[in-house]
Parts: structure tokens; C-alpha cells; sequence
């Protein structure tokens, strides 16, 4: 297929001085307070200076602006058109709010590199005093710049005190809430809070939800996605083999990280493509957007779905929201909030359905690796360890020649229909022994379609390609010896932790005993 991109590395095609030419080529960047057009973003800040007497760099240093700070000022400045004697002079940033890291446009002044940006001082000045009979007669000039000097410092100390005045009063805040902690009240001192009952995402306060965003906000972790061509290549055959059900319609891209997604539906011919994602990612996203002219089509927005207000309503939703063992993350509560509060009638989802299987393993060597060394270490026993290792379920590729049973389908998923209770499950299993051997774990993976006119489907199996989800592995503490044709039977129950909303706790109930494991 001529039109289906080649996901292979190009890298040893790629050259620095093309690097260069995309940096630099058909730039134009307009003033923040007129409708001169620049080349640069320098250019555009020297011609504030030196037209609106608009100082970016003491900005900075008023108010200890960050790279974020930024971005908010520009959004501010996009959306409103103040005075830049007003910014100048305002006594508090107006533009701290989070609304204002939403991009109004995707242009230049968003791409500058703001850390670099430092207060250049002039060259170095001398003045020419007199002294006559002990006094000291200075020249305007240079009265005027130690006053400005004074200011400066002032400034900077006012704004040094302030500061040091919120964290006194953070810690104390801090101070109080641990000692209503450990006294057993609500720190918040409501209650009535103690009665929500957190069970989705959509009920998690986005500040407590922060950490699970912050893991995707760093390179490694799209490098491995990315680089997973099970599931690359998977959504991009669903995509660009089925360009007629995408073309002219208007697409969600939910978590959409580097914004790989949405380039691909825009290069199916969707109408509009949003590219949602609360992790900082997001800002590269917009980089790479730009960087393969999309910015057209595709508009970023960073945020939490369950806390952002969409523009209009959707024909498609995409999404990579799949965990390990599937359920892990809960990603799918903002794939179903997605779909029940945006996505028109008769929509598309992307994937539209998945299952869960287990399947019994055999792999001894990896059993005694991981359970039977903590019988003897260096001679001393540490037997106690051996249920917390067994408790954590494992993450890894499981070799085919290690499977012993035929796999046995837990659950099926159909994402149109299915609930945010759908991490909460119990299924009764049976698991048919292909050959003799030493049961160690029970593997799960999962199996993932999409229902299209050219049907697309990848599955994570041990039987498959590796991919990045790997497989779950759930180990027993003791081996059990089984026969070509013996049948496994039990029972499995899911659920979502209490504790933690994008965890699982599950129980495999097998051989008279309840087996309990975690995935956090």
C-alpha cells in the first residue's frame, strides 16, 4: 500500500542541516500589540522593547516567571490584547490562571525557548563624580540609574519575602493537616467527604490524579510505545486502510502523547482532529504537529478530558488507553466519559473491542529466580519474602514454548456499551493442559479490535509478537505438577483498588486456595 507510511527508522537519511532548514523555513511571527510581522520570535521581542517599551525579560524577573508562566502570558496577552503598560505595571501576574496553558493559537511565540531568556544588561557604565569639599555631586544620568538599581533590588526582595512568606505558611498548613492525620480527623476538617466514594477517574480530584499524568511526560515511555509496531502499525492500518470511514469527520485523539493518532487520522482526511493530553507531553506534541504541517487540522489541548470543555461534539474517537492485563491505568473511564459526553450518535470508537484471556505457564527457571532464592541468600533464609514477591504480579514476555494450556477468554469488552464498572469482574475459568509439566503462574494478555470495513486486530499473547504490555504474569508460591490433559478449573475476580482508581486487585481462586495479587 503506496499511502501507508513506512514506520521504519529513517535516521540514517537524516541530516542536521534538514533539521535546520525546517527550524527556520516560512517563519512569520506577528507583534503582541500591533500587526508588524517578524521573522523571529527575537525579533518580535526586540521590536516590543523598542516600540511598546514592553520588557519581556524583567518580566521574568518580577514576577519569577517559569517556562509555563510563559505560555500563560502569551494566551493571556492572545486572548485579551491588554495595553503592555498595563502587564508592565500590574502588581500581580493576571495570566496565572490554568486556563491560559490552552493554546489560542499554535504560532511561534509558544515555540520560544523562554528558559533562555535572561535580563542582558547594558555594557558597563562610568560616570564622573565630583567631590568638593566631602560632598559628592553625581549627574542626572547616573542618578537616574541608581535609582533604577534601587528599585530592582527592592523589587527583587519584596518578591523574595512573599515567597518566603508562602512557605511558611505551606508548612504550617502542612503542620496542621499531619497532626488531623495522625489524630484521626479529615485534614480538610469536612466530614462530609468521607462519604464520596471515589470509583472513576472522573471523581478523582485532578490535583491527586497528577502523579499518573507526570509518567508520561518523559521520553522513555514513548520511545516504547512508538516503537512497539504491534501497536503502531495496528492503529495505523485501522486508520489509513480505512480512510473513507475518517474522511470529513471530526476526531477526539484521547491521550494523545507525541500526537502520532492524530497525524494519522489527519492524514486520512479527518475535517478536525483534537489532540488531548494532560501530561507535558503535550507541548511537544505541538512542536511535532508544526513540524509536519498539521497544525491546520489538528488543534492540542492539554488537560484532563473529565475537566475540559470540548468545542463541539465528535464523529471518532481514538485512543491508545490500553494497560497491562488491559484494566490497569483506567484509562477507559475517560474513554466512556469521552464517549457518553461528546461522541455523537451512531460514532465511532477506535478500538471498539477487546478481551481478557489467561493461559497456565510452565516457566520453571523464572519460578525459582524469582520465589525459591529467597529459601537460601548467602546461606540465611528469607522464606517470609516469598508471599510479598508472589503478591505484586509480574510484567514480563513470557516464552511460547512455556505455555501448557489452551487459553481460556475471562472477559470481553465491548467499548460502545461497557460501564466505568467494568474493571470489576468475576469469571469462572477452565484451562484445558496441552502437556505435561510444573504449573508456576497463570499468564494474562489481552486481545484488542477494531471492527471496521477493513478489519484491524492486534493481540498481546504469549504466542504473539512481544509488545510493550508484555504479559501479566500472576505466579503461584509453590509449584503444582500437571498432566496432558488434566483441566484446570477457578475462578477469577477483578476489581478496582479502593485506595488507588487506576489500580487492580485480583484473586485467582484455584486449587482450594485464594490467591491475591495487585497491579499498581
Amino acid at each position: 500500500m503506496s499511502d501507508v507510511p513506512d514506520l521504519s527508522s529513517d535516521e540514517e537519511n537524516f541530516e542536521d542541516d534538514d533539521w535546520q532548514e525546517m527550524e527556520t523555513s516560512n517563519s512569520s511571527v506577528m507583534c503582541l500589540f500591533c500587526t508588524d510581522i517578524f521573522t523571529s520570535v527575537e525579533e518580535g521581542l526586540n521590536h516590543c522593547e523598542t516600540a511598546h517599551n514592553f520588557v519581556l525579560s524583567s518580566l521574568k524577573l518580577k514576577f519569577n516567571m517559569d517556562c509555563y508562566s510563559y505560555i500563560k502570558l502569551i494566551n493571556y496577552i492572545k486572548s485579551h490584547k491588554p495595553n503592555p503598560e498595563d502587564i508592565l505595571n500590574t502588581t500581580k501576574p493576571l495570566w496565572d490562571d490554568e486556563k491560559y496553558l490552552k493554546p489560542v493559537e499554535n504560532d511561534d511565540w509558544l515555540m520560544f525557548d523562554f528558559d533562555s531568556l535572561i535580563d542582558k544588561p547594558n555594557s558597563p557604565k562610568t560616570y564622573h563624580a565630583n567631590v568638593e569639599n566631602g560632598l559628592v555631586t553625581l549627574s542626572q544620568t547616573h542618578f537616574i540609574e541608581l535609582q533604577r538599581t534601587i528599585q530592582t533590588l527592592t523589587e527583587q526582595l519584596n518578591e523574595t519575602q512573599t515567597h518566603l512568606q508562602m512557605a511558611k505558611e505551606d508548612i504550617n498548613k502542612m503542620q496542621e493537616s499531619m497532626k488531623t492525620l495522625v489524630d484521626g480527623g479529615n485534614p480538610n476538617g469536612d466530614d462530609s467527604e468521607k462519604n464520596v466514594v471515589v470509583n472513576c477517574v472522573s471523581k478523582l480530584p485532578l490535583e491527586d490524579d497528577e502523579g499518573y499524568f507526570n509518567t508520561y511526560a518523559h521520553f522513555g515511555i514513548h520511545y516504547d510505545m512508538l516503537s512497539d509496531k504491534v501497536r503502531t502499525e495496528s492503529y495505523r492500518d485501522a486508520i489509513l486502510n480505512n480512510k473513507e470511514t475518517i474522511k470529513g469527520k471530526v476526531v477526539l485523539d484521547l491521550g494523545c502523547g507525541t500526537g502520532i493518532l492524530s497525524m494519522l487520522c489527519a492524514t486520512a482526511g479527518a475535517q478536525r482532529v483534537y489532540a488531548l493530553d494532560q501530561s507535558e507531553i503535550i507541548y511537544h506534541a505541538i512542536d511535532i504537529i508544526r513540524e509536519n504541517n498539521w497544525q491546520n487540522v489538528v488543534k492540542t489541548i492539554k488537560g484532563r478530558l473529565e475537566n475540559t470543555k470540548l468545542d463541539e461534539t465528535l464523529d471518532i474517537i481514538v485512543s491508545e488507553w490500553m494497560g497491562y492485563f488491559l484494566l490497569f491505568e483506567g484509562m477507559l473511564d475517560s474513554v466512556i466519559y469521552a464517549r457518553n459526553n461528546y461522541l455523537k450518535p451512531g460514532g465511532l470508537l477506535l478500538p471498539n473491542k477487546c478481551n481478557i484471556s489467561l493461559v497456565a505457564n510452565g516457566d520453571i527457571d523464572t519460578h525459582s529466580k524469582l520465589i525459591n532464592f529467597w529459601s537460601d541468600v548467602y546461606g540465611y533464609k528469607m522464606n517470609c519474602m516469598k508471599s510479598e514477591v508472589v503478591r505484586e504480579a509480574s510484567i514480563d514476555v513470557v516464552q511460547s514454548k512455556h505455555i501448557i494450556s489452551e487459553p481460556c477468554i475471562v472477559k470481553e469488552i465491548d467499548i460502545n456499551t461497557c460501564n466505568t464498572d467494568i474493571m470489576d469482574f468475576t469469571s469462572e475459568f477452565k484451562l484445558t493442559i496441552t502437556k505435561d509439566g510444573l504449573l508456576t503462574s497463570l499468564v494474562g494478555y489481552f486481545d484488542t479490535f477494531f471492527d471496521l470495513p477493513n478489519p484491524v486486530s492486534f493481540s498481546t499473547g504469549p504466542d504473539k509478537t512481544p509488545t510493550h504490555w508484555k504479559q501479566t504474569v500472576f505466579y503461584f508460591r509453590d509449584c503444582r505438577e500437571v498432566k496432558q490433559g488434566d483441566v484446570i478449573q477457578g475462578t477469577i475476580i477483578c476489581n478496582r483498588q479502593k485506595t488507588d482508581v487506576r489500580a487492580l486487585s485480583v484473586q485467582i481462586n484455584v486449587f482450594g486456595k485464594a490467591h491475591k495479587y495487585i497491579l499498581s
